[in-house]
C-alpha cells in the first residue's frame, strides 16, 4: 500500500526500528540482550551507569519495536532478542545495496583510470 507521497506505507517497522536503535543507550542495551542468551533487569542494570527505571523503559520501547521478547518466570522477568526483529532493517538495507556497489564499482573504474599505476585503486 502506498500513500499519497507514494512511499509504502510498511515503512512504518523500518521506522519503528529505526528509533528505537537511534538512542545510544537504548542500542547497548539491545547489544547486551543480543549478547547473552537471556538476561533481567537487574543484570542489565548491574554495571551499567543507568538506573533500573531507565532500563526497564529502553526494553519496552526496545519490545515496542519487535526487537526483544520477555518471559516471566516467578519475580524475574528474561529478556532475550527477537530474532525477526531486525528483519526490516536488514530489509531495507538490502535494498539499497545493488545501488551502492554500483556506484562504488563505477568510483573503483574513476580511480583505476586516474592512477592506473596503483594497484590498490
Amino acid at each position: 500500500m502506498t500513500n499519497v507521497m507514494g512511499m509504502n506505507t510498511e515503512t512504518t517497522d523500518i521506522s519503528v526500528v529505526m528509533r528505537a536503535l537511534a538512542d545510544p543507550t537504548r542500542r547497548a542495551v539491545f547489544e547486551r540482550v543480543a549478547g547473552a542468551r537471556e538476561i533481567t533487569v537487574a543484570e542489565l542494570t548491574r554495571g551499567s551507569g543507568v538506573t533500573q527505571g531507565a532500563i526497564s523503559q529502553h526494553l519496552k520501547s526496545l519490545k515496542q519495536a519487535g526487537l526483544v521478547i520477555e518471559r516471566p518466570e516467578g519475580r524475574n522477568v528474561y529478556y532475550r532478542a527477537q530474532p525477526d526483529g531486525l528483519e526490516p532493517l536488514a530489509d531495507w538495507m538490502n535494498h539499497y545495496a545493488a545501488f551502492w556497489r554500483e556506484r562504488l564499482d563505477k568510483l573503483r573504474a574513476v580511480l583505476k583510470d586516474m592512477d592506473p599505476e596503483d594497484p590498490n585503486a
